[in-house]
């Protein structure tokens, strides 16, 4: 969607960023009288914070996973919804906590649907818990071979939304290069979704950075970023 993405607020004159603070009210004296200024821009990346502390602090020898996965996954979903990957002009990367959030969504999802759960499963989720809102992402040979559907599926999810946002920003800013590659990261993502997540570690973590180096070449017109993601891309083939 295109909205304005500077508001002045008519009771005190105060102006400010909506892409920064996703609020109608002033920032100074709270007033919800405010106007949009400027032109309208693209806009699908709501100012979010991912906080799983209330989360890790319910966690005690007392309680499980499944003890406290409604609240966990509740408080995923809104985030990862919240995601987008355009700001106005700016295109925004695949971040780490976004991958991370989506990833222990679907990790609970597995760790509550399995009979019997492996401490192995269980140390994982826990190890998303612990670091997913500062960003931290296992590497892809720590994932547990009981998880890789789970990483596969939520990287997909992200990606595809990468994707989605980055064909509606490239009809403003057109590049038949990027949009090749763009194509071409589509199928990949299709595939995986197709398979439910059952693919290798390394291969979605090859996506992700295929899905960064377009994005580092259409910001800062890096010729050797966008050779890289399509060679990245071809090898999976």
């Amino acid at each position: 969607m295109r909205i304005r993405g500077r508001r002045r607020c008519t009771d005190c004159g105060r102006e400010w960023s909506y892409f920064e603070t996703g609020r109608v009210a002033c920032p100074d004296c709270g007033s919800l009288r405010s106007v949009g200024t400027g032109d309208r821009e693209r806009h699908t990346d709501s100012p979010a914070e991912l906080d799983l502390s209330e989360h890790r602090n319910a966690l005690d020898s007392a309680t499980g996973i499944g003890d406290v996965a409604d609240g966990l996954k509740s408080t995923l979903r809104d985030y990862v919804r919240k995601r987008g990957f355009v700001r106005g002009v700016d295109l925004r990367t695949v971040d780490d906590t976004v991958l991370a959030a989506a990833e222990l969504l679907h990790a609970v999802d597995v760790y509550e649907r399995t009979r019997d759960p492996t401490d192995e499963m269980r140390l994982y989720v826990l190890s998303l818990l612990r670091g997913a809102d500062g960003g931290d992402r296992p590497a892809p040979e720590e994932v547990p071979s009981e998880m890789t559907d789970a990483r596969g599926l939520a990287y997909a999810e992200v990606l595809d939304g990468f994707c989605s946002d980055l064909g509606v920003w490239l009809e403003d800013h057109p590049d038949p290069s990027a949009r090749t590659v763009r194509e071409t990261l589509e199928t990949h993502i299709a595939r995986v979704d197709a398979l439910y997540g059952d693919v290798p570690a390394a291969e979605s973590e090859s996506l992700v950075r295929a899905a960064r180096e377009l994005a580092t070449y259409l910001r800062d017109d890096d010729e050797v970023a966008l050779a890289t993601a399509r060679d990245r891309l071809s090898r999976l083939e």
